[in-house]
C-alpha cells in the first residue's frame, strides 16, 4: 500500500504562518495524523461552490484541502477559523 503524503500552497503555509503558535502546532499535528491514518478516515466533502474540497476540524479551525487518490496526495489549501475560512472561499 502506497503512502500518502500532504503538501501544503503558498496560501495555505501564508495561512499557517499567521496562526498563534499552538494553533500551529495543533494544525500540523492533525494534518501528520490524518496523512498516517487517511486510509481509515473518512473525508468530509464540502458542497457548492467548493465540490472536490473537503474539510478537516481541528477545533475551532478548518483546514480546506482536495485529495489526488491516484498521487496519494493531499494538499492544503486554506487554513482559518471556523467563522471566516468560508465567507473567504466564496
Amino acid at each position: 500500500m502506497a503512502r500518502w503524503r500532504f503538501e501544503i500552497t503558498k496560501e495555505g503555509k501564508a495561512d499557517c504562518e499567521k496562526l498563534d503558535s499552538r494553533v500551529r502546532k495543533r494544525v500540523l499535528e492533525k494534518l501528520e495524523w490524518f496523512i498516517v491514518n487517511f486510509e481509515h478516515v473518512t473525508p468530509i466533502p464540502l458542497g457548492e461552490p467548493l465540490r472536490g474540497f473537503f474539510k478537516l476540524r481541528v477545533g475551532d479551525w478548518r483546514i480546506i484541502y482536495e485529495v489526488e487518490s491516484g498521487e496519494h496526495l493531499v494538499t492544503v489549501h486554506v487554513v482559518d477559523h471556523r467563522n471566516k475560512i468560508y465567507k473567504r472561499l466564496k
